[in-house]
């Protein structure tokens, strides 16, 4: 499974390459080897020290030992157009790690990961899917996600109780929906997502009515997990000229 997983990144030495969670260096010492430079985010000090023995003969390794969520991603480039973030999140925080990425999108030239498989089947829905959510459309503003593979509970040692799966997240270099305010569409996804069993015209009360919505040319009527991209970008540009007093 770790061939798998390097396979999958194909690293090499002119890349700026940045794990998050490298723990103990399963994946870590390959993605050295490949690469001959390697920098990794890891918070628990007591693992800094027996990674960085265990690495050492096989290129250079840049522990930062500090919390990724409140990590400046874009500072690590070293002179990099872009860096390749890689890693197996931790699963109780692998939400809001996705969306600190995301908001540092433009300087990263893609994000491998081992994840839930629930939080990849979200991050990859389509409209109209059980699993589309918030998630599912700020990861795809954002990237183009693929899920890999599936990992089984016996590639880990203890076994976790869960299924996991090896996603890829390719930035768009321009987004795919043209976005008039990047702030009104991401409160509007996450108001709508927050009352996903209503109705947009109910979900949305406050920022647009039930008129504006349809005049967005999208159905008052249905929820939140059967609009496609191009809709919330219609209902967020429709909101920011609400809002703006243009409308």
């Amino acid at each position: 499974m770790i061939r798998r997983i390097v396979t999958a990144i194909a690293p090499r030495p002119e890349q700026c390459l940045v794990e998050i969670g490298p723990g103990q260096g399963a994946i870590t010492l390959p993605l050295l080897k490949a690469a001959g430079r390697l920098q990794v985010i890891e918070m628990d000090r007591d693992l800094v020290g027996p990674l960085a023995d265990r690495c050492a003969p096989a290129g250079e390794l840049i522990v930062h030992n500090q919390d990724a969520l409140r990590t400046d991603f874009c500072a690590l480039r070293n002179g990099h157009a872009r860096i390749r973030v890689v890693g197996n999140l931790p699963y109780n925080i692998s939400t809001p790690l996705l969306f600190h990425l995301l908001a540092q999108a433009g300087c990263i030239e893609d994000m491998h990961f081992m994840l839930q498989r629930e939080v990849v089947d979200r991050m990859c829905a389509a409209p109209a899917s059980r699993a589309r959510g918030r998630l599912s459309v700020m990861v795809q503003y954002h990237c183009r996600p693929e899920r890999l593979f599936g990992i089984g509970p016996g590639a880990f040692r203890p076994p976790p109780r869960v299924e996991s799966a090896f996603v890829r997240l390719l930035p768009h270099r321009t987004p795919p929906v043209a976005v008039d305010d990047y702030r009104t569409f991401e409160a509007l996804v996450r108001q709508a997502f927050s009352h996903r069993r209503k109705t947009l015209a109910n979900a949305l009360k406050g920022l647009l009515t039930a008129t504006q919505i349809e005049a967005a040319g999208v159905d008052p009527g249905a929820r939140a997990e059967r609009l496609d991209l191009a809709a919330f970008a219609a209902l967020a540009n429709g909101a920011y000229r609400v809002a703006s007093g243009e409308e």
